[in-house]
């Protein structure tokens, strides 16, 4: 299910709250991909406000938000690169994206081995992707008063082995959010303290969303006939007269 634009828009860039999760995740992405300089970085779902630090040195930048969604113009003030699509059939040409990020998107699918076939076939040799969703184990996903508490939340273990059977690769694994999604001014001043303690402990602390980078894992081609040749191969010598024995 699918939230409203307008709603994803009014949390992320109208409240408090929505700019602290805004900030906590986008510095966890810039941390996993510091630089995009001469690459084509594309985000799905609602990944606008994570796309913006690589407006200025990527080669091109795009946002990509489904039908059921909505689409709004981004960024503000300058040239719009967001564009309205279907979920399972992106204008994009097979293998142009270097870095894709996903937020609300993968969790909101109805279909999402579809759209994990889409994504694997934008991403080109050598590319990553990053899929964030609500954690289970979270206090995010418990809450309705944020988009995290719509969709199927995923615990990290369910994320990893639905990529995989997409033929994706994980490589790097990443938690955020772990304030408590609280509007109440204490949580809201303390919450960058709260993100840096909950990067050291998150294995014991569970933060409201997992962030899944994974690679595009290309099987190596197989020539058909190779194994009955190596099984069965010629005795080509085997034909040829052996040379008798020396005398003792």
């Amino acid at each position: 299910m699918h939230l409203d634009v307008l709603d994803l828009r009014n949390f992320y860039y109208r409240t408090q709250l929505g700019r602290v999760a805004q900030r906590a995740i986008r510095d966890q992405v810039t941390a996993l991909w510091p630089d995009a300089k001469g690459q084509t970085v594309a985000g799905y779902g609602f990944a606008v406000p994570l796309l913006r630090p690589y407006l200025d040195n990527a080669r091109r930048v795009i946002g990509l938000m489904p039908g059921p969604q909505g689409v709004m113009p981004w960024p503000a003030g300058g040239d719009n690169v967001s564009v309205l699509c279907e979920e399972t059939a992106w204008p994009l040409d097979t293998g142009i994206v270097d870095r894709l990020v996903l937020l609300h998107g993968l969790e909101a699918s109805e279909n999402p081995s579809a759209l994990l076939d889409e994504c694997w076939r934008v991403l080109g040799p050598g590319g990553r992707a990053l899929f964030i969703v609500p954690n289970r184990s979270g206090l995010w996903s418990r809450s309705d008063k944020t988009p995290f508490g719509f969709g199927r939340p995923y615990s990290m273990s369910q994320l990893d082995a639905q990529l995989r059977k997409q033929n994706f690769a994980a490589e790097r694994q990443q938690s955020a959010l772990f304030v408590p999604p609280s509007s109440r001014r204490f949580w809201l001043r303390t919450a960058a303290m709260w993100e840096r303690f909950g990067l050291r402990v998150s294995s014991v602390v569970a933060g409201g969303v997992l962030m899944l980078e994974v690679s595009k894992h290309i099987h190596a081609p197989q020539r058909p006939g190779l194994a009955a040749t190596v099984r069965r191969p010629l005795r080509v010598l085997d034909a040829l007269p052996k040379p008798a024995a020396e005398p003792a």
